[in-house]
């Protein structure tokens, strides 16, 4: 399926450079487009950070499928442009564009019936369990990491997460307009996970946030100019620390 939400050509550039997470893998192996997720349907970024798009994206795909995961596994969420692949042949900005430079996080909430859960800041409470920020040695981010895997994000589910069924968000922050109040770009999808084993994990107060909620616009890893001296997005030397809670740690 290409994308239908929106006049394309209308849009021109403000609209190529955009992405979408549409697929989960477990253990490299993949689920199916668009199975077990809640995806938005076309790839424009969350902006306003106390909109209920925080929480999955804008209203788009559902699914009935719940995937079963077990602590330890390593997961992948498969980002492009737009649902189904590149948006047209040669696309040089499928999976995302190359300046949409930002870190990648995944939260998880848990719930009783991840296929139906409600949407909802008052009964979703998410801790954070992966982060791929930006590394200043390589001078790397998140974005350069997924570009390189063709798309795909991964990481390991931590060992001591407990059994029972979880929605999975997986969220890109795009810092290449940060510097102005507000221009930071959210691109999350949610998946639907059923985790095995015996993991005892509670997350504390302190570890659980919720969308929106968990960000402010002026927070110092999204309202942010990530480009140095040289114009590289290389943070001019300084640390970058993304928003929100810290990963948990088992």
């Amino acid at each position: 399926m290409k994308f239908s939400s929106i006049a394309v050509l209308a849009f021109g550039a403000s609209a190529q450079a955009h992405c979408i997470f549409q697929q989960l893998s477990v253990n490299s192996k993949s689920s199916g487009q668009l199975v077990a997720l809640r995806a938005p349907n076309n790839n424009n970024p969350v902006q306003d950070v106390t909109s209920n798009n925080m929480i999955c994206g804008q209203p788009g795909s559902t699914s009935q499928t719940i995937v079963d995961v077990a602590p330890g596994d390593k997961l992948g969420a498969y980002w492009q442009h737009v649902i189904g692949g590149a948006q047209f042949a040669n696309d040089k900005d499928n999976p995302i564009a190359h300046s949409h430079k930002g870190p990648i996080m995944a939260y998880l909430a848990k719930v009783d019936n991840a296929a139906t859960a409600a949407l909802s800041a008052s009964s979703l409470k998410w801790f954070k369990v992966a982060e791929d920020s930006f590394d200043a040695g390589s001078k790397q981010w998140g974005v350069d990491h997924m570009l390189s895997n063709n798309g795909w994000s991964y990481f390991t589910l931590p060992s001591c997460i407990a059994p029972g069924e979880y929605l999975l968000r997986v969220e890109i922050l795009a810092l290449h307009s940060a510097k102005s109040t507000g221009a930071a770009q959210f691109y999350q999808s949610c998946a639907q996970i059923r985790v095995s084993g015996s993991g005892t994990f509670t997350p504390s107060a302190s570890q659980l946030v919720s969308f929106p909620g968990a960000y402010k616009a002026e927070d110092p890893g999204i309202h942010i100019n990530i480009y140095g001296a040289t114009g590289q997005p290389d943070m001019g030397g300084r640390p970058y620390t993304a928003p929100g809670p810290q990963v948990i740690q088992c």
